[in-house]
């Protein structure tokens, strides 16, 4: 146990002194997203979008791997996968999806909210839009369930439709054997 709390100590010299981290980021450690709201000797404070406060001890911070979404640039894309049938014009949904892009008050308007073919799949074409934002301490699981119900309402009006997986089923048959001929008792 002393050794692990010797271990968080120095990491936490080495946070600090490295300024990798500092209050206000926004990272992903593991399973944790938030915003770094203090560094200690032995721990860091990352507050959720749940409101609750993670103490992550410090040797985990300069041993694995963290995401900051906000060390160099605050500005982070977010992209939004969409599949639509064979049978849409995928030019036209596209055109929709920049359309909804940028109607989103969070996105940026410089990088422009982009829309790409990404796949031509079996039971579809496979599209992405990606918006870009300078907020990522607000999370994105609310910016992409907005997103997609936007761009769900949207493509329903523009009569865009949405791939189903297509399943057959074959039945066969047995060949039919003939009659066995019972003997007599």
């Amino acid at each position: 146990g002393l050794q692990k709390t010797v271990s968080n100590y120095v990491s936490g010299f080495v946070l600090i002194f490295e300024e990798s981290m500092r209050p206000g980021d926004v990272i992903t450690v593991g399973e944790t997203f938030g915003v770094v709201q203090e560094l200690n000797s032995r721990h860091v404070v990352v507050r959720t979008g749940d409101g609750m406060d993670v103490l992550i001890p410090n040797e985990e911070l300069v041993t694995n791997r963290i995401t900051s979404w906000s060390y160099g640039d605050r500005d982070v894309r977010v992209r939004i996968p969409v599949h639509i049938s064979h049978d849409n014009n995928p030019e036209q949904a596209l055109a929709l999806l920049e359309e909804i892009g940028k109607s989103e008050t969070r996105a940026l308007k410089s990088p422009a909210p982009q829309a790409l073919v990404t796949g031509l799949m079996d039971n579809g074409v496979a599209l992405e839009l990606g918006v870009w934002v300078n907020d990522p301490e607000k999370g994105i699981a609310e910016l992409r369930s907005r997103l997609n119900r936007k761009i769900w309402r949207e493509f329903k009006i523009a009569g865009i439709t949405f791939p189903s997986p297509q399943h057959v089923v074959a039945v066969e048959t047995a060949p039919e054997r003939p009659a066995r001929k019972q003997k007599p008792r």
